[in-house]
């Protein structure tokens, strides 16, 4: 299964694609300097099968390109983040206490 995300600034979103098919998304808002991630979401026929992560690692690696820090305020964001200290760093500072 060949996934791809996409992002979407005029939507304010990360959008997970297989195929041609919109399986999952991560709500965002812009900030100076930061990306706070909001929500996410997979289609709950998929669930269980790390679309969910995926999802999240291809965010937090355009935020990483784009030189930006984020906010997690998604549960399922902060708990990728928590179990992939290789992106803790992205973290910004106020969210990271």
């Amino acid at each position: 299964m060949e996934a791809k995300v996409v992002r979407d600034d005029e939507q304010s979103l990360y959008e997970l694609y297989v195929g041609e098919d919109h399986l999952g998304l991560i709500a965002f808002r812009s900030r100076p300097g930061r990306v706070v991630m909001l929500h996410t979401e997979v289609d709950e026929r998929l669930e269980g099968r790390g679309l969910g992560s995926r999802l999240v690692a291809d965010a937090l690696a355009d935020v990483r390109a784009r030189g930006l820090t984020v906010t997690p305020l998604c549960p399922f964001v902060a708990a990728y983040i928590r179990t992939h200290p290789e992106d803790a760093d992205l973290v910004a500072e106020a969210s990271a206490k």
